[in-house]
């Protein structure tokens, strides 16, 4: 089901601040998907969604294989009945500040602050489309 991104339920926005693991697919060099749990966090006012992780991981490389326009990406979550998807184009952010804002945000989601990681960038998601039900 096709979710306005305009105006999203408050159901589903609420969804996307329930602690839960997700998914996220990114696309390797030879087109095949890669799909790697991972913490995501969803402000809808922006249109955009962000995976904290290290530069040196798979998923930074195929977001970065594919260009300055980005890379088509997806982010999934479940729980029984309901799920969500974003999709969207991922860039590579590596400012400090971005950074922070991110971990910040994850914190916020996750209950609990990631470990130091000076090696980390966020994976910064324009959301294009969202799906779901709940």
């Amino acid at each position: 089901m096709a979710i306005d991104l305009r105006d999203p339920d408050p159901a589903y926005v609420d969804f996307w601040r329930e602690r839960h693991v997700c998914t996220l697919t990114t696309l390797r060099p030879d087109g095949s998907p890669h799909v790697v749990p991972v913490g995501v966090t969803f402000d809808p006012a922006s249109g955009i969604a962000r995976v904290i992780t290290g530069k040196s991981s798979r998923k930074v490389a195929n977001v970065q294989a594919a260009g300055r326009a980005g890379a088509r990406v997806a982010v999934c979550q479940l729980e029984g009945k309901r799920w969500a998807t974003l999709e969207g184009r991922a860039v590579v952010r590596t400012e400090a500040d971005v950074i922070a804002d991110a971990v910040t945000r994850y914190a916020e989601r996750y209950h609990r602050t990631p470990r130091p990681n000076p090696d980390r960038v966020v994976i910064e998601i324009t959301v294009t489309r969202a799906l779901g039900r709940g």
